[in-house]
């Protein structure tokens, strides 16, 4: 059987040390080889100081690249990192997170009882059809009724604020099938004040009292449109509800 290795996320365990720290013990309990980042020596040192000093450690004791062999499979939990992995590193197979999960028999779910959802899919992997259908089943799983927005699935044109400002400059370079040539007209400058504006627009359309989503860029549009969001990460390996 090919080999599996998960990439935890500089930029996601930055974000979420703890919960990030959660799904790497998870994937050490499988027996599952894990690398920080989908770029050999991008910002390593800057991103061990962003952690908290209470990971800093653990952090850096994770390796942070390693070239695997064709026909491993990389598992994400970040668009980025999918995306570069698929234009960079062609050879090498891409598994969600959530997919991985799903296929985990012995993953013990919550329950929610039936409670409404909406679900926000991410214009980052709007066409992976997998891993939106994986997401969905997963809250099927966690016992939540989904609720879908009229642009889902390969329709969303949904990032957060992060398409209403400037990228990375390493993600067109890294993946321009993405980031280049498929963001024509995205990723211009906005002024906090619209930021917000856009977002609260946007946030109007949901009826649920809940989101789930799977980026941590959406995540952060939709709090700052003053959307009750979730991590489906959170959902899945947090004990209590965090917002």
């Amino acid at each position: 059987m090919a080999q599996k290795f998960y990439v935890a996320s500089c930029v996601f365990t930055e974000e979420y040390p703890a919960l990030s720290k959660k799904i790497c013990d998870y994937m050490r309990e499988k027996s599952v080889p894990i690398i920080r980042c989908c770029v050999d020596k991008y910002k390593v040192a800057e991103f061990e100081e962003r952690m908290p000093e209470n990971y800093r450690d653990e952090w850096r004791a994770i390796e942070h690249f390693r070239k695997f062999p064709p026909d491993s499979t990389m598992i994400s939990i970040c668009h980025n990192c999918l995306a570069i992995f698929e234009e960079r590193h062609p050879e090498i197979m891409r598994e969600s997170l959530w997919e991985y999960i799903l296929a985990d028999k012995s993953f013990k779910y919550r329950d929610f009882g039936g409670e409404a959802i909406t679900i926000q899919d991410c214009w980052r992997s709007k066409e992976n059809f997998a891993e939106q259908e994986a997401v969905r089943e997963l809250l099927r799983r966690m016992n939540f009724k989904i609720v879908e927005l009229e642009e889902n699935y390969a329709r969303t044109k949904f990032c957060g604020y992060s398409l209403y400002q400037p990228q990375p400059p390493r993600n067109p370079k890294l993946a321009p099938k993405r980031f280049l040539y498929g963001a024509q007209g995205l990723f211009q400058e906005h002024t906090p004040e619209q930021k917000k504006s856009l977002m609260e627009e946007y946030c109007a359309q949901i009826r649920t009292e809940k989101v789930a989503a799977y980026c941590h860029y959406c995540v952060r549009g939709l709090k700052l449109g003053g959307a009750k969001v979730f991590h489906m990460a959170q959902l899945l390996f947090e004990e209590g509800e965090q917002n």
